[in-house]
Parts: C-alpha cells; structure tokens; sequence
C-alpha cells in the first residue's frame, strides 16, 4: 500500500529549504492541510515556493525571511505554529502569526522563553505561551539556553534547526525530553541540508554555519502507516509499505514491532516493513512515550486483544490536537469497551465492539485510528470524516481499496 510523505520530514525539509542559500527540490511531500499551510506560511514570509503534486521546489535565504512584514495564519499545524516564529526571529522586521482556536490551545511557552532568554522580542498577544503572538525580529545573536522539552520535541527542534541562523550559534541543553526520535530525524535532515550538531548528552551544540540546499525525497508517513499496518494484524491479512522500513529516520516505525508483541508476523527490510496478521492479538502492556501518535491506533485494536492492553508514558497525548487519552477513552466507551486512565496511562480490556459514532473532537488521528476498529466492526461511523485531511486526505478511498483487496 503506498502511503503519502512523511508530515514530521516535510515539516522539517521545508524550513530547512528555506534557511538554505539557493534553490532546494523537495520530492513526493506530502501534500495536506497541515503541509499546504507551512508552504503557505512561507509565501507569505515571501520565501518563493512552486509546487507541484510531484515535487516542490523552494528558494532559500539565510538571512531570514524576504518580507519585512507579515501576517501568518497557521491553521491547525503545530509545526507551522511553532517553527515559523523561530525562523521571522532569524530575520529582520515585524511578524505576526496566528492559528486556529484548537492550535490556540496548544502550549508554546517553552519556546517563546526561549527565544525571549535569546534576546528575541516577543509578545504574545492573548493567553501567555499561547497564540497569538508578533515577533520583532532584529537577527538572533545565539548563546546557551536551558530547555523543557517534556511537552513536546518540537521545542527543540524549532531551536535546532534556526540554530545556524544565529550570529553565535546555539547550545541547547535539554532538561527533559519527550519524542526523541522526532529529534533524530531533525538531527538527520539538518546534516543533509549540510549542519552537523554536536551532541554530550543532554546538551546539543549548533554551529553558526549556513545550510546548503539539495535534491531531497520524501519517504511515506510511519504514523500513517500505523493504520494498514494494524488492520493486516487485526484481520489476519498481509500488508506491505514500501519506502519505510529499518532505515528509515522515523521512530513510529517501531509500531510494527508492537503489532510484532502481540503476534502478528513483523518483516522489516531497510526499505519496506510488511505485517501479517493471524486474526489474533495479544494483549500487553507498552511505554509508548517515543512513539505516541500511533497510541490511538493501538487503542483502537487494543480490544480484540485476548487480554488487557496497557499504555504507559504517554502524557504529551493530553496536549495534541485534543487530549487523545480522554478522546480514545471516550470513543471506546462509546463501543462499550472497558477502558481506564490515568494521568499519563490507559489500559483497555477485551470486549466485542459495538456500533458507533465515534467523537473525532477535530483530530485525524483519532478518525483513522477507529476507522480501522470499524474494518471489524461494523456500523462505526464518524462525526468528522473529513478531518484526515490534516495528514491523508485520500485516507477513507485508501482504506477501503485495502479492504477490497482483502475482499473484507
């Protein structure tokens, strides 16, 4: 099954595009809500982004954004949120940036400090740490932060990757850190753009040194193929997705050895991950702390397992898009499956899952996630189907290509 580009690397490649002196190709982004509005942020940054459905192709300047004023409407995306304000910073003049009511909710503070210890000039506009928020931009001199990281890997990356732009560069040390393989993969592209960053321990050193633009390709989304990957185990059918596998630079492809824990047969080559199911699952229980956006995949599955399914470490899912714990732990209720939380857990026990309309509360992951308990379950429908376009807006052809192939 071919899944679209990664979110977490289209993200990551664009802003690094953009602080990139010359011309960078981008090949098979992702082309959604989320990434759409990034590459739009940018335009009206005035960076000169063209795209095609194929390939994008962004001019990158070091110097900051071209524009010497803007006003950046971030949509829903936690990544546009937080990585733009950190690049206006690098730059020269007065950027505002706002987002949608559910990207309001979502912390900022961690960064914002941040920046604001760097000598940024920042004001957030409403609720402190929160959008929205206009940033005077005079350049960023650099020098030695502390960082609180536990909320969200984002924090971090948005200081790597505008690191080099500073005039000193950066040391960042880290005090807690959630998500660190989202880390790796900013790590990883930022020496492709040409920035190496050195690491002891907790404490990441950024040098003043200018990116390099490249010929770039995108691969498929570990997150999103959390969801073909669970309907094969769920269903005892077979499932391979090409471009993603043990060389991949994206964490959440670990989900497969999950689905591998509880029985299914897990293959995983440097360049493609295949999962066979034998129509069993076992129950287990599982720190999911680097990999928590597939936690609502593994819940959704989690009851036809032949015992209790625990998920533990999970806290930054109460920050998403919407508190994914309560939102799984309602929708599961709403099947009438016994299911418990806590602060930063949740353990689900074997049922039979009933009809339903499941509460997506706006977030993608939440509709994918139960559209796949719906592949057993019949009569499962969403209130919001259309909020997949944040990551897949060919989720629900796609899904139900996979089970006609399976003729499910």
């Amino acid at each position: 099954m071919q899944v679209p580009g990664s979110k977490s690397i289209t993200a990551r490649a664009l802003f690094l595009a953009a602080a990139a002196r010359g011309t960078t190709l981008l090949r098979r982004p992702l082309v959604s809500d989320d990434t759409e509005g990034f590459a739009g942020g940018l335009e009206t940054l005035g960076y000169r982004v063209e795209r095609d459905p194929r390939a994008w192709t962004i001019e990158g300047r070091p110097e900051g954004p071209p524009a010497a004023e803007a006003e950046v409407f971030c949509r829903d995306g936690a990544t546009t949120a937080r990585f733009l304000p950190a690049l206006a910073a690098a730059g020269q003049g007065v950027f505002r940036f706002d987002a949608s009511a559910q990207m309001r909710r979502r912390p900022l503070g961690p960064l914002t400090q941040a920046l604001r210890e760097l000598g940024v000039d920042l004001v957030h506009e409403g609720q402190e740490g929160h959008h929205p928020l206009t940033v005077r931009a005079r350049g960023i001199k650099g020098g030695r932060i502390t960082l609180d990281a536990g909320l969200s890997s984002q924090f971090l990356t948005a200081l790597l990757l505008v690191g080099p732009l500073t005039a000193e560069g950066l040391h960042i040390t880290v005090t807690d850190l959630v998500s660190a393989p989202y880390v790796e993969i900013t790590l990883a592209l930022m020496r492709r753009f040409g920035v190496e960053v050195e690491r002891a321990g907790d404490t990441f050193h950024v040098p003043p040194r200018p990116y390099a633009a490249t010929d770039y390709t995108i691969e498929p989304d570990a997150s999103t193929a959390s969801y073909p990957l669970a309907a094969a185990a769920l269903t005892g059918h077979s499932v391979t997705i090409p471009g993603l596998g043990s060389a991949s630079l994206q964490g959440d492809v670990r989900f497969a050895e999950v689905l591998g824990r509880m029985g299914a047969t897990v293959e995983l080559r440097p360049d493609a991950v295949t999962v066979t199911g034998n129509g069993r699952l076992r129950g287990l229980t599982v720190n999911m702390r680097d990999i928590s956006d597939t936690v609502p995949t593994l819940a959704a599955i989690a009851p036809f397992a032949d015992g209790p399914v625990r998920i533990e470490d999970v806290y930054n899912m109460r920050i998403k898009e919407c508190d994914r714990l309560d939102a799984c732990a309602e929708n599961l209720s709403r099947l009438g499956v016994p299911v418990r939380t806590g602060r930063d857990w949740i353990e689900i026990h074997p049922a039979s899952p009933r009809a339903a309309e499941i509460a997506c509360h706006g977030d993608h992951r939440i509709a994918m996630a139960f559209s796949v308990t719906g592949v057993r379950t019949p009569g499962i429908t969403l209130d919001d189907a259309g909020c997949v376009r944040k990551t897949f807006p060919g989720f629900h052809q796609a899904l139900a290509d996979l089970r006609a192939g399976w003729a499910l």
